[in-house]
This record gives structure tokens, C-alpha cells and sequence, in this order.
């Protein structure tokens, strides 16, 4: 379903959201793509058993708990609907009808991950990053990965699915990290060749360097994290490195979700620090998560190296 940018909606019980095509974890509203005028600020998600409505601004309490009940009453496999409020501090999570559920283990393309409710901002899993995984498992086979900012592993989890030799899986929290590895081992994943490195990438260059060389590289950075990250100063510092990583002929898949920043920012600051990577295409994500301002939503470019 795509979202036209004339569509108007006059309150939360007439949005057209889109009951669950399965048990699968998946989007069912997404304001966020812009095609709702008003209603830039509200996602939906089916989490199963769990519904969970995002708001990034306030709403009316009333028009919100009516959205819940219909919401409940009208997917018979739903057994809460909650709502995270994440323009308020920590993005809270509360029940808003049904059982309490902190956590729950979600599938998509046969493979489970764990879901978290209420420890964090985020769940545990991208729904909008779900054809970028599917790519990664395709393209795994017999593959040693670098998995940069690696989160809960997800990725990972699809590389091994898909004939993967190994994974390296990097990022600096490693709360996530344990979270990973709980989704090999739902997934019954030999996880002998699968390392978890709790580290700050832009200080271990040469830690990353030893394990290689890797036959393919997935970078999908935060936008921005204080102290840390800023993605537009230091996307080219990862990029520049590429030739000590990556094996000959190796695939890259660059990954860039800030509103901010465009796709061209990407291919500019490749071309400039690595002339021998090679565009070779971009991965959109499903209609549900269509943009009106499409350089608002998630980039995801593929490039294969050539030395």
C-alpha cells in the first residue's frame, strides 16, 4: 500500500491502517512516509501478539484509547495494544488495552528475533531495514562478514541463515550485544564463528583489521549519538578504510537513515574516499514505509570493491 501525499484523515479512528497480512512482524501505519497530512507523527506496528503505536507528538487521549479498542476488537490474534510516547524522555510504553507483554519473539522471512517493550527507545528490531536483511542473506554465502553497528545482531542472524563462514558483529552497546546473541540462539544458530565486540569502532580500526579480511561489509550507522557518532563527520572514516578491510571484490551494503542527509551525501563521500567502490544499486523498502520526502526515509546502497 502506498500513501498518496492528498490523503487527509480527520481522527485517529479513521486512519487507514492495514490489518496484519500475517503473524509476520510488519508495519501497518506508517504517518511518519509523510502521506498523511497531520498524522506525520504516528506509526503502527504488529509485533504479534502485541500492536504498538508509536507517537512522536502528543494526541487526544480519547481519540487514542477509542484507536486502541478498535484496533484490538478487529485482529483476533492481537492480545495488547500499547503505545510508546517517544517524544517524552526514555519513550515510554503503556498498556492501553489487553495484557501486559515486556517482551515478545517476532518472525520475518522464517527467522525470530527478540522484541523488547519499555527497556528502550527501540524495540529490538528495524522493521524498515526488513528487504536490506533479506539482501544479506542472500547474499552470505560463504561470506565473512563485518557487521558495523551491529545493534541486536539482526543482520547477523540473516548472514548466518544464509551459508555465512562468519560474522563480526561491533557496536559499543553491549546490552544489545547479549540481545544478539539470545537471536542466534532462537534461530538454533551455531554461533562458533560469530564474534560479538563490545567497541568503539572509530577507536578499533586495527582490532577490525585482524579479523579480516571480509567478503562483505554492513554499516549501518546511527545518525547521530552524542560523544560518539556524528555520521556526517565520520561516515568518510569508515569508508576510508574499505581497502584494509575488504577483500578484492567484496560487497558493501552502506546504510543511511537521517532525515538530514541525503542519498548523494552517501555516493559523494564514497566516490571521495574510496574511488574503487563501485555503485551498484539501492534497496527501497517496502511500500508500506513509502515517502513523500523520499531523502527523508532510509538509504540503502549496495557497492561491490574493486581494487
Amino acid at each position: 500500500m502506498k500513501y498518496e501525499q492528498n490523503t487527509r484523515c480527520h481522527s485517529l479512528t479513521e486512519l487507514p491502517y492495514l490489518t496484519p497480512s500475517s503473524e509476520q512482524a510488519q508495519r501497518l501505519f506508517h504517518g511518519r512516509g509523510h502521506g498523511y497530512p497531520g498524522y506525520e507523527h504516528i506509526a503502527i506496528d504488529w509485533l504479534s501478539p502485541v500492536l504498538l503505536i508509536t507517537l512522536y507528538n502528543a494526541v487526544d487521549i480519547i481519540e487514542l484509547q477509542q484507536l486502541a479498542e478498535k484496533l484490538f476488537s478487529s485482529i483476533s490474534a492481537c492480545r495488547s495494544v500499547q503505545v510508546q510516547y517517544r517524544y517524552q524522555q526514555q519513550g515510554p510504553i503503556a498498556v492501553l488495552v489487553g495484557e501486559q507483554y515486556s517482551q515478545t519473539v517476532v518472525e520475518e522471512d522464517g527467522l525470530k528475533y527478540q522484541i523488547s517493550l519499555g527497556r528502550a527507545r527501540n524495540t529490538g528490531l528495524f522493521l524498515d531495514m526488513k528487504k536490506g536483511r533479506r539482501w544479506v542473506k542472500d547474499h552470505s554465502k560463504d561470506a565473512n562478514v563485518l557487521n558495523l553497528f551491529s545493534y541486536t545482531c539482526a543482520f547477523s542472524v540473516a548472514a548466518i541463515s544464509g551459508g555465512a563462514n562468519s560474522v563480526f558483529n561491533i557496536d559499543m552497546s553491549r546490552a544489545s550485544l547479549s540481545t544478539g546473541r539470545d537471536n542466534h540462539r532462537l534461530n538454533e544458530h551455531d554461533t562458533s564463528n560469530v564474534k560479538f565486540d563490545g567497541l568503539d569502532i572509530f577507536k578499533s580500526f586495527g582490532r577490525i583489521k585482524r579479523q579480516g579480511p571480509y567478503d562483505l561489509l554492513i554499516c549501518d550507522p546511527p545518525s547521530f549519538q552524542k560523544g560518539s557518532v556524528d555520521i556526517k563527520r565520520d561516515y568518510k572514516k569508515i569508508i576510508r578504510r574499505i581497502p584494509e578491510f575488504m577483500n578484492p571484490g567484496s560487497l558493501l551494503m552502506l546504510c543511511l537513515n537521517s532525515p538530514g542527509l541525503e542519498s548523494d551525501f552517501l555516493k559523494q563521500t564514497v566516490a571521495a574516499e574510496c574511488a574503487d567502490c563501485h555503485y551498484v544499486t539501492e534497496i527501497l523498502p517496502a511500500d508500506v514505509f513509502s515517502n513523500v520526502k523520499q531523502e527523508k526515509g532510509l538509504k540503502i546502497l549496495i557497492y561491490v570493491y574493486k581494487s
